[in-house]
């Protein structure tokens, strides 16, 4: 599938927007704080219904108001008009027009979509919540069984804390009513992580040899549950009452996962070089890639915010080499230095002051 227009309403610094989306490769060009990458982020929340940005959409909306729309015609065996409209009171998905009442309904009709970015690093150094909202981002396009799971755990756990925290003495009976939800969505979740990551491994593994370069990198990843190790959350929870009275909030449970990365059976961490770390978090991205089209049979759209300028040549051409051939790929940049004979047919749109031109 392409993309090939967007549309956007009050949706960050844009009043209004209309763009045309060509074939082949998008870059869109300019100084910091133009725009750039809050147009990747609505192509996003227009696909996928969730922005690689913020957890809460309404931030989304213009100069804290409390509405935005996004719409955009998608291409490919079919044509789709797509329309995302969003209130704080509720939300309106459209197909040609047509109103769904089901976010499957919507999504099914949209595109894969894989988003990179030049704060993927913290995808090695940072904590296990980027690496979880990774695995998320993933499994909610692979598994129609995972979004519905995962929103009525985090609604069940914003609950149980909440219940853990209000009063002096926890009322266990009220808080194990949630502990049964988080118990039954969460083995979904668990179940999902696990296949995810035993698909993704070996593309990662392969990935990290292509881009680097170097076959002595090996890099493995490993699911790090934190349900615990019976796999029956309830049954963990219950033993951990006197801690959780201690701490006031659920200490286990998918919230709590993890993906342990390794480098040569070392942690990325902890022992690779920049230039290694910044090869790992390339690598994931072009194995979710790989995975998507494995799984569907067809290529995602590429959203590259701002990666480009922050590689070497020698890292930059294996990715460009590695890059499926029939994504589109729709690129941000400050500048256009590192641009080669590689990107002589790319379409270059020029973001300023919240307008484009070419």
């Amino acid at each position: 599938m392409k993309l090939r227009s967007l549309d956007l309403n009050r949706f960050r610094c844009f009043e209004n927007l209309r763009v045309s989306l060509p074939g082949g490769v998008v870059i869109f060009h300019g100084d910091n704080a133009q725009g750039k990458t809050s147009i990747l982020e609505a192509i996003c929340v227009l696909l996928r219904l969730q922005s690689p940005r913020t957890s809460t959409l309404a931030e989304c909306a213009r100069f804290e108001g409390d509405s935005f729309a996004v719409g955009g015609q998608l291409e490919g065996e079919d044509s789709f008009q797509l329309r995302f409209q969003f209130r704080e009171s509720g939300k309106r998905l459209l197909i040609d027009g047509e109103t769904q009442k089901r976010i499957g309904d919507y999504l099914r009709h949209s595109s894969l979509v894989v988003w990179m970015a030049n704060d993927d690093l913290t995808l090695v150094r940072g904590g296990g919540e980027g690496r979880r909202k990774y695995l998320d981002f993933m499994a909610c396009q692979l598994f129609p069984d995972y979004r519905p799971a995962l929103k009525a755990y985090e609604k069940a756990l914003r609950s149980r804390n909440f219940l853990l925290k209000r009063d002096a003495s926890p009322k266990w009976q009220q808080i194990d009513a949630y502990t049964k939800i988080l118990a039954q969505q969460g083995l979904v979740i668990t179940n999902r992580r696990r296949e995810l990551i035993a698909s993704l491994d070996p593309f990662s593994s392969t990935a990290q040899f292509e881009i680097s370069g170097r076959v002595s990198e090996d890099l493995q990843m490993r699911y790090q549950c934190g349900t615990g190790e019976g796999l029956d959350l309830e049954a963990e929870l219950l033993s951990r009452r006197d801690e959780e009275f201690s701490r006031r909030r659920t200490t286990a449970g998918p919230h709590r996962d993890d993906l342990d990365l390794k480098l040569n059976g070392m942690s990325a961490a902890k022992f690779a070089s920049e230039g290694q770390q910044r090869t790992v978090a390339l690598a994931l991205k072009l194995a979710q890639t790989r995975l998507f089209i494995t799984r569907r049979g067809e290529p995602p759209i590429l959203l590259i915010d701002d990666v480009f300028g922050e590689l070497d040549p020698a890292r930059r051409n294996y990715l460009m080499a590695t890059w499926p051939v029939d994504s589109q790929k729709i690129i941000t940049t400050t500048n256009l230095d590192w641009l080669d004979d590689k990107f002589t047919d790319a379409n270059r749109l020029l973001v300023k002051d919240g307008q484009i031109s070419i």
